[in-house]
């Protein structure tokens, strides 16, 4: 199947009267899906019909894709093919480390998805784990890599911080020094000057 005018794209309110006829002929949730409809990314031939979509939940860096559903299944893989790059594209612009499907389509276990383990199965988000399903799950990035990476650079942009803080009051205590010294120079010149003005022109206070 050549994928030449078939466009992929983020399903609007526009498509929704095609989704729901779709996901009827599909058996899904269609009162449920309905709600969610921003996380679709559906498929369209090049005279604009719709031709299949898939599901894309994200909670914090883990995603769940689900809801597969294809107008006909004699194209389902190519068309998978194609949602695929999308939702790879659309994991690396959130920064998703994992993803996850109990979709069965031997499609999914062909691009590296794997039975989660019970390691695995510790990161899955807890509304997640109340669906009775077999989960396969798919590594993007290493996570606990990822958490030190980003607690590496926590930790040196808040010793840059404590830097940049220590610079700047140990200029205020220099400023506020010379300030100081200032303040006492001009004290000093007056007193200096009333002390003149007292012993050369004491004829000024007479009478």
């Amino acid at each position: 199947m050549s994928q030449s005018g078939y466009r992929v794209r983020r399903a609007t309110v526009d498509d929704l009267e095609a989704l729901l006829s779709l996901w009827e002929a599909m058996r899904l949730p269609v009162a449920d899906l309905e709600r969610r409809l921003t996380e679709f990314q559906l498929i369209e031939s090049p005279d604009g019909a719709l031709l299949g979509a898939l599901g894309l939940q994200t909670l914090g860096r883990h995603g769940r894709l689900h809801s597969e559903a294809f107008r006909d299944f004699a194209l389902a893989d190519p068309l998978r093919e194609m949602l695929w790059e999308r939702m790879q594209s659309v994991a690396a612009n959130l920064g998703l480390v994992r993803f996850w499907t109990s979709e069965s389509a031997p499609f999914w276990k062909q691009q590296g998805f794997r039975p989660a383990n019970a390691t695995a199965l510790k990161t899955l988000a807890a509304p997640w784990s109340l669906f009775e399903c077999d989960w396969v799950t798919l590594e993007l990035r290493d996570e606990e890599a990822l958490k030190k990476g980003l607690e590496k650079d926590f930790s040196r942009l808040r010793q840059e911080e404590r830097e940049r803080t220590a610079h700047t009051l140990s200029r205020a205590r220099l400023w506020n020094r010379v300030a100081i010294a200032l303040a006492l120079i001009v004290a000093f010149a007056g007193v200096i000057f009333c002390i003149y003005l007292l012993s050369h022109h004491s004829n000024l206070f007479r009478r």
